[in-house]
């Protein structure tokens, strides 16, 4: 999802929070997280020509990886994918998954093979519903089809190329507080290039990614509620960012959820390098979890 197209979002008032029993009931259900991962990433062809854009590694591990550790550190295990452009290739790594995160041996004796795992590096309790949902789809029609696999009031929904050290389980209490359809998560990205403080002729500060003072934009991490699906038309083109969010303000149903902290989208070839380089630190920004 291109930071071009996540639009911007008004501020609104944070309501007192519900109960413990009320959060962890889960607003009737497990809610599951969905993640978009169908786009072309066009911006960043140079890494998408070969694999899609949440496959891209960052530290050895796909962006996509990253956002679902994200989650599931806040105890949401539950993903539904939605897959587009090549979305055999993250198919096929969730199909390997033990395997490839573990040492293991393979016998081919006996007329069968068979394997043995060493020492399974795959310890996530993961539960992972992969949807393709076409190759042109746009991300309203995307969210849309995947509406079979919800089965509880509300869902997470983010896009599959951005990270944050976001408290997931503040997110969700703000949203069930407010008692409307959507919320989304306001961030401050990091300004594209660098910024000069002067004082006459005389440079007396240089950032060169410094996070923007005023303004926030929709940096994903949505909590929707199923009565969203009544606000995405049918077909491929719906549009989430221009359609449905639109209409959503129109009647007062979308409120925000303003993140401060750590938020970054891989858009660019820079913005990939920037998170290999922010991952290389002793405590990456959005690692939440050990």
């Amino acid at each position: 999802m291109s930071l071009h197209n996540r639009g911007c979002v008004f501020l609104t008032e944070k309501k007192p929070p519900l109960d413990g029993v009320a959060l962890r009931r889960g607003f009737g259900g497990t809610m599951k997280v969905v993640i978009l991962c169908g786009g072309m990433g066009s911006r960043i062809s140079e890494e998408t020509e070969h694999r899609p854009k949440p496959m891209i590694e960052i530290g050895g591990k796909p962006i996509l990886w990253h956002i679902m550790k994200i989650y599931s550190f806040y105890g949401f295990n539950e993903f539904v994918l939605c897959l587009g452009y090549k979305g055999e290739i993250i198919k096929e790594y969730f199909l390997n998954f033990e395997i490839m995160n573990s040492n293991f041996t393979v016998d081919f004796g006996n007329s069968s093979k068979n394997v043995q795992i060493h020492n399974s590096g795959s310890n996530e309790n993961w539960k992972v519903t992969l949807v393709d949902t076409g190759l042109h789809t746009m991300p309203g029609s995307r969210i849309k089809k995947i509406e079979p696999y919800i089965d509880s009031d509300n869902f997470m929904m983010t896009y599959g190329d951005g990270v944050a050290n976001i408290d997931i389980n503040r997110l969700k209490e703000f949203h069930c507080t407010h008692n409307k359809i959507a919320t989304v998560t306001g961030v401050k990205p990091l300004a594209r290039f660098g910024v000069l403080s002067a004082r006459d002729d005389k440079v007396v500060e240089f950032s060169e990614k410094p996070q923007m003072e005023e303004g926030y934009i929709n940096g994903g991490f949505f909590v929707l509620n199923r009565k969203i699906f009544d606000y995405i038309e049918k077909g491929e083109n719906s549009s989430f960012e221009r359609q449905s969010m639109v209409s959503l303000v129109k009647d007062a149903e979308l409120m925000v959820y303003r993140h401060d902290g750590y938020w970054h989208c891989m858009d660019t070839i820079r913005d990939m390098n920037l998170l290999e380089e922010e991952w290389g630190k002793k405590q990456p920004a959005w690692k939440v979890w050990g």
